[in-house]
């Protein structure tokens, strides 16, 4: 049965998923979500002697309908290939009584590979399908890591230009080092005068003006995102907690059909909500531990029912997860909601009038799943040492957030059921704070000496994607204030 994909905004706007993962954003500033979750009708054992590829394909063949054998094979073949410096794409590691679920094996070496390798050829293939004679300009914000990832992927894609914002002062330097060294004819990257939140509401702005869509569309332009509200970005992120799980099966830990806990560091709620909807199609996944940095609007919320982002926003060891405005999480909201897009739209409007909403008694109780937690700068470095002491294995800070958060969540609740965290970014991305958290002398180091310190203590070669970065110039040097967004967007687009 084919999946139809409408608005959380308005039930009556729909589309198909190629036209979703075109558009991006629906109107109104409404996300697609499918109007049903399939079941993942292949036997779990069956997958475990699948690999990776073979796996993405059984899961995103159900959710992609309106995509043929043959141009999903495609797509999956094209992504997950020697990018990847491991053959298994997503390795599952077991350290310090949990399962570690790596997912910065890719070329920029953090989680949003895992969606962003893939997200330009489903685009492209969609445009194809969908007549389309525009080009694709991909706007989106980063907190750090989707904007590398993004701009790796669509560098040099014929018919695709891509603009990426990201705040100034609110990513490593490593981060930032490899987004304005992005080489490609159609990139573009832009540091604001602000934090995440509001480069993604300045973009999401845009996404929504009629006028500027309309100057674009005579001069051959049309927008898509890159960023996690994008379906296309959601779908390929539930491959890997069946991948994951099934690597267990694989490997004697657990039986198919024993459940398992999902642990996630979560800011903008996407990675986590894909793990919640490989569950809504069959993965037995028992609770949903979120886990938040000292920015923690999601523990709150899960312990109130109150979403609150009127509050002092805190930079942190963990930046991705530097967000106050949960965007994905709207996709769990329309869920709770009895997928009132009528209730869910009135919520959004708080949120964007007043900075809060408070969920109903009745919605709160869907959500018995989730388990929320949040680590402080403290217990994140502690955990880094501890796990480095203890197994040998270093993790990068937003592990170390999840980890922590874990902890917290077994001594609270006794509940030993097999956990996979989501490690979602190398430690060589945020060496510094991984350095300090182990008792490294920093102060006098440059960050590329912390590299070459990191690698001869841990022994875990250097990432190409660091190296690439040592002495590559800088090529993007824009910066504005968060209110010159859309005037950049029109410098870079000649309109």
């Amino acid at each position: 049965m084919a999946v139809t994909y409408k608005s959380t905004r308005n039930s009556n706007e729909t589309a198909t998923a190629s036209q979703a993962i075109l558009k991006g954003l629906a109107e109104n500033g409404g996300l697609f979500v499918p109007d049903h979750i399939p079941a993942l009708d292949v036997d779990l054992e069956k997958l475990s002697g699948m690999d990776y590829r073979q796996v993405a394909y059984e899961v995103m063949s159900r959710m992609l309908t309106d995509f043929t054998e043959e141009e999903l094979k495609y797509c999956i073949d094209h992504a997950y290939d020697k990018k990847f410096d491991t053959e298994a794409i997503a390795p599952v590691v077991k350290k310090a009584g949990a399962y570690y679920l790596e997912l910065f094996h890719g070329s920029t070496i953090a989680f949003k590979d895992m969606a962003l390798s893939i997200l330009p050829y489903l685009l492209v293939t969609s445009a194809k399908k969908n007549h389309i004679k525009n080009e694709i300009v991909i706007l989106t914000a980063t907190s750090g890591d989707t904007g590398k990832a993004a701009l790796a992927g669509f560098a040099d894609v014929p018919g695709t230009r891509i603009i990426v914002f990201y705040p100034k002062n609110g990513v490593s330097p490593i981060q930032e080092k490899q987004m304005v060294t992005q080489k490609g004819d159609n990139t573009a990257v832009v540091g604001i005068i602000g934090n995440f939140d509001d480069a993604q509401t300045g973009v999401k702005k845009m996404f929504s003006d009629k006028t500027l869509e309309a100057e674009m569309d005579k001069k051959g332009f049309q927008f898509s995102s890159a960023n996690s509200i994008n379906i296309g970005r959601l779908v390929p992120q539930m491959v890997y907690y069946v991948y994951a799980y099934t690597r267990l099966v694989a490997k004697g830990d657990i039986k198919a059909g024993d459940k398992i806990n999902v642990v996630v560091p979560t800011g903008n709620f996407g990675n986590i909500l894909a793990a919640y909807y490989a569950k809504e199609m069959g993965l037995p996944i028992a609770r949903f531990i979120c886990a938040s940095n000292e920015n923690k609007v999601l523990y709150d919320f899960f312990e109130t029912g109150v979403y609150d982002k009127n509050r002092e926003f805190i930079l942190t060891t963990s930046p991705s997860m530097d967000i106050l405005i949960s965007s994905n999480l709207e996709r769990l909201i329309y869920r709770i909601a009895g997928e009132d897009s009528a209730k869910n739209s009135e919520l959004m409007k708080a949120l964007t009038t007043e900075g809060r909403y408070e969920i109903t008694g009745e919605m709160k109780s869907r959500l018995s799943e989730f388990y929320g937690n949040y680590a402080t700068e403290q217990e994140c470095a502690g955990t880094i040492r501890k796990v480095y002491e203890s197994d040998g294995y270093i993790m990068d800070t937003h592990t170390a957030v999840a980890s922590a958060v874990y902890d917290k969540y077994v001594a609270a609740t006794g509940d030993h059921t097999p956990a996979v965290i989501a490690s979602t970014a190398s430690p060589y991305k945020f060496t510094r704070s991984v350095m300090e958290a182990i008792g490294g002398q920093c102060d006098e180091k440059s960050d590329f000496e912390l590299v070459d310190e990191l690698n001869r203590i841990s022994g875990v070669k250097v990432p190409k994607a660091v190296e690439d970065i040592r002495s590559a110039p800088v090529l993007h040097d824009t910066v504005c204030d968060k209110s010159e967004m859309e005037s950049i967007v029109r410098k870079i687009l000649a309109l």
